[in-house]
């Protein structure tokens, strides 16, 4: 069947005449017009745009673009000129829809509109300064932000009238704090306010919000000036403060905002019969209800005492800590704290030491692991976790691989990597994991350098770096909390951990050495200027990888620490190197080769031997230098050299001394007990 080509509709002459085609628009033209309307119509809806604003309404009306509404008398002419169209079409129809027709219509209202709009906002702004100044005190909380300007700029205010307006101040907010404190501009008027007072300024601000701490805890701006008490205040506001929370411990730590003052007032303000009594409340509803401020901290007291209350309380507590590492708000001590009464009073093996193990790895993110690694209870719950899991367990380490050096620095963090260097048996993993950022082997030769030598400087990172240099433990590096978490974790690691210790240690160690030997080489001089240098040195000088291992990779570094003690430095160094006492016991073990053992009362020499004095000797051998160590409060280094075993230039040096006996003589006089001890050599 043939096609049949379908006619053309009617024409309507009517419809065309009033619907006619507007000239092609763009679209870039298009869509600029409807942002325009769509923008207009949301500012004349506004109910309230600028309830809190501290401008004058009559001042700053601005340039709207609103939309108005278009007049009775637009809206009939439009009705009429519809009605005659419709009359105007031949058969009487409705002529079909445009679909430009409302958005023609919508750009032709709103653009007449504008100075109408302009008069409706400024009416808006009238009615909100109206409505703020009917408030209560609106008059003196003006004042008082007017006074709050000119206080807050630091630099600019001399202290003769900084203390006027603080006077005025006081003048207007005495008596009325707690009508100031809980909006958002004049809090921190307040704020300004104890920054500046005398303490019985402060005293009164605190005295007149008793009864109000926890709800200005709570509050989004007010909880910031009770941090600004803690800060500011006294013992004496303190012991106003600390007691409200009581008893609000469990619902204010899930709080979204007391939750940070309540941890910052435990972690900075509390004193430890405060802290106690905060922390018993984690316990369960027993404890926040019945005071008992002599009662134990420490749960494993109060499940000693109270061996039927152990069910209950280690449920309320893991109930607690799980909801909290749930939301991800893991960065409070209270919490690490917490969690380590919990962990100190599981079972190893146990279904709730498992539990919280789980908990721990199931950290996907690590934000809960990182933020237990910078706090003292939560680095010792990782080291700890570590100590009793197994190699799988360890795995969670993965976490820290971004913030070595974070953990380094850290006066806790560090404990985790020396749990890690004591704990995991894959050695090539750990190297992988640890060495490449605490090492910076990333960076240029020159940056590593720097990075190294600021860490040996500093008293927490270089732990991380000389840890593994020592066979055990020591004092002379590890502070007290240190020790006893390393002797606690190679205890566990007995029935935890395959690999020997020693082997461990040296094939880590293999890792360390190469660089900070080269590191010697580069920068001793800058080493050798600071006591903990100087401690590096030793240590790194006096390790050894395996027994059979050689010197010879060392002796650039040993040629360039003898070069520091040539009379060819600068007066400085020179001056240092002969009176500093760090220098002086550092080339002393140097020379002797190896550590002084307190026990044994004897020095340990290092296999295969060190022969730092023969190389030191060769720098110093002239008569005039050698003489000037021998006389030196460092003298004892020359003395080292008289005692060591096998020292091949020992006659020679004798005789350069005996030569010089006059000077020893008269150093002898001076009190000088290594010259003392080298004329009695000498006999």
């Amino acid at each position: 069947m043939a096609a049949v080509k379908r006619k053309d509709p009617p024409s309507n002459k009517a419809h065309n005449d009033v619907y006619s085609k507007k000239p092609k628009q763009d679209d870039a033209q298009v869509k600029n017009e409807k942002k325009k309307v769509s923008s207009n119509v949301e500012v004349e809806t506004d109910s309230d745009p600028i309830i809190e604003s501290d401008t004058d309404p009559l001042e700053q009306s601005g340039d709207d673009d609103g939309v108005s509404w278009p007049s009775a008398d637009n809206q009939e002419e439009e009705e009429q000129e519809e009605g005659n169209a419709i009359d105007k079409n031949e058969n009487n129809q409705r002529p079909p829809s445009n679909p430009l027709k409302p958005k023609e219509e919508a750009s032709q209202s709103t653009l007449p509109q504008i100075s109408s709009s302009r008069e409706a906002h400024a009416k808006k702004k009238i009615l909100a300064y109206e409505r703020r100044a009917a408030k209560p005190n609106a008059d003196a909380i003006a004042r008082t932000k007017k006074l709050w300007e000119r206080l807050r700029r630091k630099s600019h205010v001399p202290p003769a009238e900084r203390k006027k307006l603080i006077a005025e101040l006081f003048s207007i907010v005495s008596g009325h704090i707690k009508d100031f404190v809980l909006k958002h501009d004049s809090v921190r008027v307040i704020q300004t306010a104890l920054k500046y007072a005398n303490v019985e300024q402060r005293r009164m601000i605190a005295r007149e919000l008793q009864g109000e701490y926890k709800v200005l805890a709570e509050s989004r701006y007010a909880k910031f000036l009770v941090g600004k008490l803690m800060s500011f205040g006294d013992a004496l506001i303190r012991d106003m403060v600390v007691p409200e929370f009581y008893g609000q411990v469990r619902r204010m730590i899930r709080h979204p905002e007391a939750g940070w003052i309540l941890d910052d007032v435990y972690r900075g303000a509390a004193t430890p019969a405060q802290k106690t009594r905060l922390l018993r409340e984690w316990y369960g509803a027993e404890f926040a209800l019945f005071d008992d401020t002599k009662g134990e901290a420490e749960l494993k007291e109060i499940l000693e005492n109270n061996p039927e209350k152990r069910k209950p309380v280690m449920r309320s507590l893991w109930e607690l800590l799980n909801q909290l590492v749930q939301k991800k708000t893991t960065g409070f001590t209270m919490l690490h704290d917490a969690m380590l009464q919990y962990y100190l009073n599981t079972d190893p093996g146990s279904d709730e030491a498992t539990e919280l193990l789980e908990l721990l790895k199931g950290d996907e993110e690590g934000d809960l692991l990182k933020n237990l690694a910078f706090t003292r209870s939560g680095a010792r719950v990782v080291a700890l976790a570590l100590a009793h899991g197994n190699a799988k367990d360890r795995k969670l380490l993965r976490a820290y691989k971004s913030v070595i050096q974070q953990l380094a620095y850290d006066p806790y963090g560090h404990q985790i990597l020396l749990a890690a260097y004591d704990l995991v048996d894959d050695t090539v993993q750990t190297s992988k994991l640890i060495f490449p950022e605490l090492l910076s082997q990333a960076a240029t030769f020159d940056s590593t350098s720097q990075s190294l030598l600021a860490m040996l400087n500093d008293r927490n990172a270089r732990i991380p770096l000389l840890y593994l240099f020592s066979p055990s433990p020591s004092r002379s590096l590890l502070p007290e909390a240190d020790l006893s978490l390393v002797n606690q974790i190679r205890a566990i690691r007995v029935s935890t951990s395959k690999k020997d210790p020693l082997v461990r240690r040296k094939e880590l160690l293999a890792h360390l050495l190469e660089p900070l030997v080269s590191l010697i080489t580069s920068r001793a001089s800058e080493l050798v200027v600071s006591a903990f240098g100087c401690y590096a040195i030793t240590e790194i000088m006096l390790s050894q990888t395996s027994p059979t291992s050689s010197t010879s990779d060392k002796l650039p570094a040993l040629q360039a620490l003898a070069a520091m003690a040539s009379p060819s430095q600068p007066d400085e160094l020179r001056s240092h190197m002969l009176s500093s006492p760090f220098v002086g016991r550092m080339l002393k073990s140097l020379v002797q080769g190896g550590r002084f053992n307190p026990q044994t009362r004897a020095v340990e020499v290092v296999e295969p031997p060190l022969g730092f004095g023969v190389v030191l000797f060769e720098v110093m051998k002239e008569e005039d230098d050698v003489l000037d160590w021998a006389a030196s409060p460092n003298s004892f280094v020359v003395v080292a050299m008289m005692e060591k075993e096998g020292f091949e230039g020992k006659q020679e040096l004798k005789e350069i001394l005996r030569k010089g006996k006059g000077r020893l003589v008269e150093e002898m006089k001076g009190k000088n007990k290594g010259a003392e001890i080298l004329l009695e050599m000498l006999g």
